[in-house]
Parts: C-alpha cells; structure tokens; sequence
C-alpha cells in the first residue's frame, strides 16, 4: 500500500459527520478513495446522505494531516491498516453495513480464521461467572486448539475471558476504545502486551484517541461482528454487554446467555436475553459445540507428560510471600517487593499462566 494510498484511506475515517456507512456512498460514487479528495463543493453536496454541512468538512482537508501523521505511526510500530475493500478484511466484518471503514492491527492471527468467538460480561463479575467463562473457554480449547476468543479488555468477564484463552493456549484478540498510544485500563498493560504475541489488539481508533465513553459503544459492534457467535456470561438488565448481543443479533450471528438465579443483579441481563429468546440458553463449551454444530479436532496422544514449569528466583519470593502472609493484593505486592508495577503485573500474569496463582476480584492474588 503506497503512503498516499495509506493516507487517504485514514482520512476517510476521520471526516467528521462522514462515518462509515457514508464513508463507503462516497467512495462507491467517485470509484476511489483519492477521487474523493478532489472534488469539488459543489459536487459533494449533490451526493444523497452528504448534505452541506458534510461536505463542507470534506473540502477543508485539515483532516489530512493527521492521516499523515497515523501513517507515520502504523509505519512505525508495525501496526497493520485493513481498510473495508482490501481482499484480507475480516470476511465477517465485510457483512456488517456500519463495520469501521479501516481499522488497525497489532498481532499474530488471521483475522478470518475459521472458528472465532466473543464473549462479554459484566466489569463487576462475580466468582461464579469467572468461573463459568474460565470451564468454557478451557473446554472448547481442548477440542478447538484453532479457535480465537475476541473481547474487550475491560474489567470482569472480558479480562477473565482474555486470561483463560492465553492460559489455554488459544489466540485471543481486544478490541479496544481507544488508540494504540494508551492502554487502558492501565492494570490490563501486560495481558494486552501478551495478546500482541498471542492473538492481537485492533482499534478503529486514531493512536492519539483517548477511552472516551462513547468509543466504548462504538467499539462493541467490532467485537460483535468479528465473530460467529457472542457469548454472554453475565450481565446487568442495562450495560454495554447487552447492547453487544444485540448488535450480533442484527448481524444474524448466534447469541448464547449463560442463565442465573432469579433476582440476581448480575444474571437479570442474561436471563432476559434468553426468557425473550434473544440468546439461546449455554452452561458449558459443549453447548456452544451442539448450537454451532462444530466437530471437535481429534487430538493424537500425548507420548510425554507436559513438565510443570519451574519458577524463576522473583516468582519464587512472590509465592513464598503469598503462602507466608496469606491472600495479596496487586498494591500490596507492588509495595512489598519494590519492584516497578509493569514487572510486577508481568511476573503476576505468568505465575496465573504458569498456573501458580489465581487473580480474584479486586487483583487479590492467592495461591492455587
């Protein structure tokens, strides 16, 4: 893709007003992308859907140094741009009439592989449904070693099930609400670093974007249509969960709900989804296997048992703390051990890999 070519597809996602349904009008009218920055007024406002305001902003070209300068950054951090005619887009994206023009990428999957799911909760998960989303995604790793799980990277379900695929040794990918210069929320640093080597991290945001509030609606419609399914652990009766389901609902994709005890805050979303037959009821991976009618791989058998990884010196002194003074939170053991907080939620996500340590609500640590 040429620098102009790269440019010009970046702008387009950046005139205000445009948006992506618009955005594909114009290109679809001009027959390019770089004929649209070469029109006139005049003509642009005689498109159907553009209207004066739209064009205006079309012709005053300010936007176009930005694209310039989130070329330059793609370029420079190896980040990919897929833009919505290149023949690699997401083949279940291309369904989607509001799916982002162009978006980016930074990973090591293959965005159109053949088994992808998604699955989303609640920020305030509780025990039961970390749990529920960990036996799911560890059961259908043993019988789909190729599938990818897609979530948002946010606190509750959506870490827990980003976890449980790395831990299984599944790619796993975040959408984010945001650019690529920010991480957030800040704790989920090292998984997002491991996801770059183990799946990926895609944005339809600009590198200098920050999380504003309503990214976070907008970048659900990624996680919904990214995917075959969208799985929903648990849920309050409102939340961007929810809003999620509903989205994969209009793109004709399965929605699964796993069910909870009447009355419950955390379960009356779920329960919703499936008393209004919006989401079919799940309990384990073998569900999802019977409504998506996979046929499980057949794995050959293992000839050596799989050595229990050792730990090394720091990952020694952390769990002998643990077992020593009990149950610890992240800022305990930051302040304990001296050690920077990114090393420290490093050496905590591979001791949870490793199987060592188990992360609780509210980053209490305890030992498995």
């Amino acid at each position: 893709m040429s620098e102009i070519s790269l440019r010009n597809k970046i702008a387009l996602g950046l005139i205000p007003h445009v948006g992506d349904i618009n955005a594909r009008k114009l290109v679809s009218h001009f027959g390019s992308v770089e004929a649209i920055f070469s029109e006139s007024y005049r003509s642009l406002v005689r498109i159907p859907g553009i209207g004066e305001v739209t064009a205006r902003f079309i012709t005053d070209r300010t936007y176009l140094d930005r694209a310039d300068k989130e070329a330059e950054y793609v370029a420079r951090h190896n980040i990919k741009t897929f833009f919505y005619l290149d023949d690699d887009y997401p083949f279940r994206l291309k369904q989607c009439d509001d799916s982002p023009v162009v978006f980016f990428f930074k990973g090591n999957c293959d965005l159109n592989s053949r088994k992808i799911l998604s699955v989303v909760g609640t920020r305030n998960a509780t025990q039961r449904g970390r749990e529920i989303c960990e036996n799911i995604i560890a059961e259908l790793a043993e019988s789909y070693p190729g599938l990818i799980i897609v979530s948002g990277l946010a606190y509750g379900i959506d870490i827990t099930a980003h976890k449980a695929a790395l831990r299984s040794g599944l790619l796993s990918i975040g959408v984010l609400a945001h650019g690529f210069s920010t991480t957030y929320p800040a704790v989920h640093r090292s998984t997002a670093e491991a996801l770059t080597e183990q799946g990926g991290l895609l944005t339809d945001f600009c590198s200098d974007m920050l999380p504003e509030k309503n990214n976070f609606l907008k970048r659900n419609r990624i996680i919904a249509g990214l995917s075959d399914a969208t799985i929903v652990v648990e849920s309050g009766i409102k939340g961007g969960a929810l809003i999620t389901a509903g989205m994969a609902g209009s793109y004709n994709r399965d929605v699964f709900a796993v069910p909870g005890k009447p009355g419950e805050q955390w379960s009356e979303g779920c329960n919703a989804l499936i008393k209004y037959n919006k989401a079919a009821l799940i309990e384990t991976g073998s569900d999802i296997e019977y409504h998506l009618n996979w046929q499980p791989v057949k794995k050959q058998k293992e000839t050596q048992k799989t050595i229990f990884p050792e730990m090394d010196r720091q990952e020694r002194e952390i769990y002998q703390y643990i077992v020593t003074e009990g149950e610890k939170s992240i800022d305990e053991l930051f302040r304990w051990s001296g050690l920077p907080i990114s090393k420290m939620s490093s050496l905590l996500l591979q001791m949870e890999f490793k199987g060592f340590l188990k992360c609780f609500p509210g980053n209490i640590y305890k030992i498995c």
